[in-house]
């Protein structure tokens, strides 16, 4: 990734790379995973995210094992788009961004909005790892809609 390209803009790839990563672990139709060490990598250590469901704090390590454990869990009826991408706040080397996550899972679609913290780190794909997120609904569970 190119060092001309601003925290932020580093930081919007790394959301959307990282995203697609995902789609495509959870779509795989190949019984022998692909290389998984993306996703290890970027997630800093010390990484947590905030559940929109509960609010729990799941821990680096949980969520690694959750997403790992899940490879083709869905057979290309798993979609996620990325909208609405802002920076926050920045200081020398770190950022806060906030995005839109729209999910469809067997058709179902929902929306949440993400806090995302991330740190420079030049030997990460995009010059960036994830180092806290926080997901909140943007609607309830009870009325997730089935249309887009």
């Amino acid at each position: 990734m190119s060092r001309s390209l601003s925290l932020f803009e580093r930081a919007k790839a790394e959301i959307i790379d990282l995203h697609r990563c995902f789609t495509n672990w959870y779509n795989s139709d190949d019984p022998t995973p692909s290389d998984f060490s993306r996703v290890e990598s970027v997630l800093g250590e010390g990484f947590r995210i905030v559940t929109p469901d509960d609010g729990r704090v799941i821990e680096r390590d949980s969520v690694i094992s959750h997403v790992r454990g899940n490879h083709s869990c869905f057979h290309g009826d798993f979609i996620i788009e990325i909208k609405d991408v802002k920076p926050g706040w920045e200081a020398a080397g770190i950022i806060v961004v906030t995005y839109v996550e729209a999910q469809c899972r067997a058709g179902v679609w929902t929306w949440r909005r993400a806090s995302a913290l991330f740190t420079e780190n030049s030997s990460m794909p995009n010059g960036v790892e994830w180092r806290h997120l926080h997901e909140t609904w943007l609607q309830t569970p009870e009325t997730k809609q089935a249309n887009h």
